[in-house]
């Protein structure tokens, strides 16, 4: 095999394996993260809190990273036509499916931000005054009080929860924000962090996609001419 070919394998590999370290520093990172956040127990049903979202999505991510990434290892070493030209469809299909949510995170960044609004207006519609439920678990995750503020208890007449103070209820500088805006600024700043880490993600998958290829022509050119 000629000098090209075997550089732009060798390339591929190494790339490959940072890649993979990448993916795997991401999971890592997504679980310590998901672990600080830590379960809510709802009705004796135990689960992540809305939070856990980004996490969750990161892991995800991080596991199919490392996934195409050891594809792409093990075709650069055989130098497999097969298991590179896989690799360079998973890769194109990732790549094709992080532009798409980049692009959608910049322009419906009021839309997401209102999704995300929604989600604690819907907890706070689903048991509002129920000790131990869905919105008081949020709070004690959240460090927040109400939909809006405290004074969503207080208009309706209802005691403030445990969960909405730090420290004594009776002292009103006590009182966590409320949960929709400290939600959807937490989200928002995920997100923010978010596309600016998938651009950076596009463009290295996308130096891997071009040299995925020419090592897959190479290689089959290679041995269509040691065939004659």
């Amino acid at each position: 095999m000629d000098c090209g070919t075997s550089m732009v394998k060798y390339i591929l590999f190494i790339f490959n394996t940072i890649v993979s370290v990448i993916g795997i520093l991401g999971i890592v990172y997504g679980v310590l993260i998901l672990k600080s956040i830590g379960t809510i127990e709802v009705n004796g049903q135990v689960g992540f809190p809305p939070q856990a979202l980004m996490p969750i999505v990161l892991i995800s991510l991080g596991s199919v990273v490392v996934f195409i990434s050891f594809l792409g290892c093990c075709g650069a070493i055989r130098e497999s036509v097969c298991m590179t030209m896989s690799y360079a469809v998973f890769l194109l299909i990732l790549l094709i499916l992080q532009l798409t949510l980049v692009v959608l995170l910049f322009t419906n960044k009021d839309k997401f931000e209102d999704a995300m609004g929604n989600v604690i207006e819907n907890a706070w519609k689903s048991d509002t005054a129920q000790e131990g439920g869905v919105f008081d678990a949020i709070q004690k995750s959240l460090h927040c009080c109400g939909e809006n503020s405290a004074l969503d208890y207080i208009s309706k007449g209802q005691t403030l929860p445990a969960s909405c103070c730090s420290g004594s209820c009776l002292i009103p500088t006590n009182y966590y924000p409320g949960c929709r805006g400290k939600f959807v600024e937490l989200m928002s700043a995920g997100s923010d962090n978010a596309r600016y880490v998938g651009i950076g993600l596009i463009a290295v998958e996308l130096i891997g996609f071009i040299f995925a290829c020419c090592l897959a022509n190479n290689v089959r050119n290679y041995k269509r001419r040691n065939a004659y």
